[in-house]
């Protein structure tokens, strides 16, 4: 797998400094969000090819149709820039399993086109999936649940 930190030479890939991590608001009445972080922090799942120089700022959806997206993503972008020096386009949004996936609290988020479009007109970089739930992977090796690609290439 390759190193999503560190773009290959001549490569228009923009370097990662600090991750947002999008969890589900209804999800978060009952999960701390601990699993997203610990994935993160130890860099499995869907953090696993990222470099240990990096910040992480989980935040919520908002509920409904992710409209609080729009307004914490470009907080989330100035301030990156005032108090880091970090610019935007080295801000990665992960949108987390359980907005993306079939997972033990439900299918994915009814919402996720809507979400990912607010994303696109902030031209933030984008990746899927977060924490990888051995529970989730084992139903949909039995095909209960829909494939997901752990994978998959930036959006």
């Amino acid at each position: 797998m390759k190193d999503v930190n560190k773009p290959e030479v001549g490569s228009s890939e923009k370097k990662t400094r600090l991750i947002g991590i999008v969890q589900c608001d209804i999800a978060k009445e009952r999960c701390s969000g601990l699993t997203c972080i610990n994935s993160f922090d130890k860099r499995i799942d869907a953090f696993e090819n990222y470099s240990t120089d990096i910040m992480a700022v989980p935040f919520n959806c908002g509920g409904g149709g992710g409209r609080r997206i729009s307004r914490t993503v470009a907080h989330l972008a100035r301030k990156a820039e005032q108090k880091a020096g970090i610019k935007k386009e080295e801000i990665v949004i992960h949108l987390s399993s359980c907005i993306v996936t079939d997972n033990g609290h439900y299918p994915p988020c009814p919402h996720l086109n809507n979400i990912m479009e607010i994303l696109k007109r902030k031209d933030f970089r984008v990746r899927l999936g977060s924490y990888k739930s051995n529970t989730a992977t084992k139903r949909r090796e039995q095909g209960r649940y829909q494939p997901f690609d752990w994978d998959g290439e930036e959006l």
